[in-house]
């Protein structure tokens, strides 16, 4: 049976449509996906993303443990700083990317994804090395405040200084009258915040936000805008972009894998991939011809499929169609040509500079 978050029958009451995600009823649409997004690109709108996990790392070696395990450096991080990379097996496969928030040497909440909760932590868990590693997933709500006017909303609402919180910081802090951690975070290439709560606070934080946000325009936004949202930045989605047969250097997550910081798990077979070549990269592209691409359609070249397409839409704030792709390196650079198959027929797409959309 589907999970459902501490918000399900705000979602259901408030009209959303609601489908199956990564095990969770989630609510994907509540007006429609095109005015969830433009609530989002031009003032600010509401997510429920508690179907994410979180796992806590405390204790004396606590940051030694995780850093084991993580691709970035985590010893470049401040108390009250977050930092995006990945976990990787032996083979470089990607486990999951993960989010950590930095909330002391001895004390790091690692952020994961929904479909990954139970796999992450039996991973993490596995590679304590004397950390006390827990799950922590159902303790917590977390809703995702995101736009242009986000902060101008929010600041309303607590005491935590916004202005003096740049982009991957974080604070604790009362939000309406509930105990939060604030983080400007999140997944849709605008300015916003991700609030994270006591499970059982979470609708109360959720309707607090919605009817102090009425000035500003606020919307309630469902699954497919955060996934429209992402796609124009080129943020990665696990399971669909990437997932263990792939590695982060395919990914083009190179910049969070720092192969100098000394031994990570998968850091040896990054080392050798990275000194053989890769075979294929994920680049992003869009059509010249009609169509839009969706994962798992074929690209060719000369008729013959030499990759895959992994995510794919038509992008409502430009108008095209748009997409991200597995190709050779010799068809990954900018401007390169090739096709993408859709429903059998070959439409023209030509590979290009990403993030597809830029924050006004």
């Amino acid at each position: 049976m589907a999970l459902r978050t501490p918000l399900y029958d705000t979602h259901v009451r408030a009209g959303a449509r609601i489908v199956e995600f990564a095990g969770w009823q989630m609510p994907v649409q509540y007006s429609g996906i095109l005015a969830e997004h433009e609530t989002v690109r031009t003032r600010v709108g509401l997510f429920d993303v508690s179907h994410m996990g979180e796992v806590v790392f405390r204790g004396p070696r606590a940051l030694a443990a995780l850093g084991r395990v993580f691709t970035n450096d985590l010893s470049k991080v401040a108390d009250g700083q977050a930092q995006y990379g990945c976990l990787c097996r032996d083979s470089g496969g990607i486990v999951d990317d993960v989010v950590v928030y930095r909330r002391g040497a001895e004390d790091l909440l690692v952020c994961v994804n929904a479909g990954n909760r139970q796999k992450d932590f039996e991973w993490l868990a596995g590679h304590a090395a004397g950390a006390d590693v827990r799950n922590e997933s159902d303790d917590w709500a977390q809703l995702a405040l995101q736009g242009p006017l986000a902060a101008q909303l929010l600041q309303r609402l607590t005491t935590v200084n916004l202005s003096a919180m740049r982009s991957y910081r974080f604070g604790e802090g009362e939000v309406a009258g509930v105990r939060c951690m604030v983080a400007r975070t999140g997944y849709t290439g605008e300015d916003g915040f991700e609030l994270f709560c006591r499970a059982d606070l979470g609708p109360r934080l959720w309707d607090a936000l919605m009817e102090a946000g009425a000035p500003e325009g606020i919307a309630p936004c469902g699954l497919g805008a955060r996934d429209s949202l992402r796609l124009e930045m080129a943020y990665r989605l696990y399971g669909s972009d990437m997932d263990e047969t792939t590695t982060p250097l395919e990914a083009g997550l190179a910049w969070v894998v720092k192969l100098d910081k000394g031994e990570f798990i998968g850091r040896d077979a990054l080392l050798k991939q990275k000194e053989q070549g890769l075979s294929r990269k994920l680049v992003g592209f869009q059509l010249t011809d009609a169509g839009i691409p969706r994962h798992g359609y074929p690209v060719l070249q000369d008729g013959r499929k030499v990759g895959e397409v992994t995510s794919g839409t038509k992008s409502p704030s430009l108008g095209t169609a748009i997409g991200l792709a597995y190709v050779p390196p010799a068809l990954a650079a900018e401007g390169s040509t090739f096709a993408v198959e859709i429903r059998g027929r070959a439409a023209a797409a030509k590979a290009v500079k990403t993030p597809f959309y830029t924050r006004k």
